[in-house]
């Protein structure tokens, strides 16, 4: 029990010894470590407009000054050997677009489709969808309270139709892979997985580029065949004050095309077809001298996509009165034809033209293999 105890002692003297003879020797060296090597310079103290190359003199390994230039290239662009109109621009100068807080350009544009184009417009889309079922739920397809005459007015030419037809369809597919490409996380992304819709995205988003061209020729024509009747009179004025007899089970008389579907033409086809198809072009980057900057193309989409959500909802009533709505509106675009009756219930103003002879009732000259639909047999009484 001592042995151990004195040699503790002697190590802990022995320690203690070591310690202060180090301390002297520090002190006795002291003068000589205090000084710089010879040659050394100081690093300066870093400045806040320092370039990068001045910066890693000062504090290597800071990278502040090429941060700061990348955050300021909105205002002063940098420089960069690459080709492109922003090719020295890496972060977009500070906008404040309609519902967006100010912010750069490209934080401005992604809070008004996240925050404001997706939410209100997707919400536009199914109140106009629930309002449809609702209505056909309670009203069922009007007309059908005529009787058939036999008689067969052409109401709509082959050129009409197809330029018609061949609108619809571009129209079709542009919106249903425009809604996949919006909204289509919401209810399509859960279900298919990331693979499936990815892919299914990318085949949408080509379709979508290859029907745009279409759309736009093709409304083109539309716009140009029925805009002569598709021009205000005073009947329009006594059909809007009696909603179209909608909400009753009288037809207000028209001309050719009623009240509604002058609305529908103008604010449902030709206004948002042509800001969507101009929209579209510079997205395209297909107007020359426009759509080269990223602003230009936020801008675009801006405006293309809420043009598109209101064409898709006005659209979507038309759909429902050519197909379910009402009782031979398919009829008539597909054929081309409509009963006397039929015309009389829902045209009696085009219908009284047609009797007097003020309008031809076979518009176009019938090809031999596709001639105007037979009359009818009269039905017995």
């Amino acid at each position: 029990m001592i042995r151990p105890l004195g040699a503790l002692l002697v190590a802990a003297a022995l320690l203690a010894g070591g310690t202060a003879g180090a301390q002297a020797g520090d002190a006795a060296s002291a003068p000589a470590l205090s000084g710089a090597p010879a040659g050394y310079v100081a690093p300066a103290e870093p400045r806040p407009g320092d370039t990068a190359a001045e910066r890693r003199t000062s504090q290597p390994g800071n990278n502040a000054p090429v941060w700061r230039a990348a955050r300021e290239s909105g205002t002063q662009p940098g420089y960069t050997s690459l080709p492109g109109a922003e090719k020295g621009v890496l972060i977009q100068p500070l906008v404040q677009y309609p519902g967006a807080r100010m912010t750069t350009a490209g934080e401005a544009w992604r809070q008004v489709r996240n925050q404001w184009i997706l939410p209100y417009g997707g919400s536009l889309l199914l109140i106009v969808a629930l309002a449809i079922g609702l209505f056909y739920w309670r009203k069922g397809a009007l007309g059908g309270h005529e009787p058939d005459t036999g008689r067969m007015i052409e109401r709509f030419t082959p050129l009409e139709r197809a330029a018609h037809w061949t609108n619809a369809a571009a129209f079709v597919v542009l919106a249903l892979s425009g809604i996949v490409m919006a909204f289509g996380k919401f209810f399509l992304l859960p279900v298919l997985g990331h693979t499936l819709f990815g892919w299914l995205t990318y085949v949408l988003k080509n379709a979508h580029n290859f029907a745009g061209p279409l759309f736009a020729v093709s409304l083109t024509v539309v716009i140009l065949i029925f805009v002569k009747d598709n021009i205000a009179s005073k009947a329009d004025f006594v059909w809007l004050s009696k909603a179209g007899g909608m909400f009753s089970d009288q037809q207000i008389p028209s001309h050719r095309f009623n009240a509604g579907e002058k609305g529908m033409f103008w604010w449902g086809v030709t206004i948002p077809g042509l800001v969507i198809a101009a929209s579209g072009l510079v997205l395209d980057q297909l107007v020359p001298g426009f759509g080269a900057l990223r602003g230009e193309m936020q801008i675009a989409h801006m405006v293309h996509a809420t043009a598109a959500v209101v064409m898709m909802a006005i659209l979507t009533g038309h759909i429902y009165m050519g197909t379910l709505g009402m009782k031979g509106a398919y009829s008539a675009m597909r054929t081309g034809y409509v009963d006397e009756g039929w015309a009389k219930e829902h045209h009696e103003l085009w219908y009284d033209d047609v009797k007097a002879g003020k309008i031809p009732a076979q518009r176009s000259t019938p090809v031999a293999s596709s001639v105007a639909p037979q009359p009818h047999a009269s039905r017995p009484a």
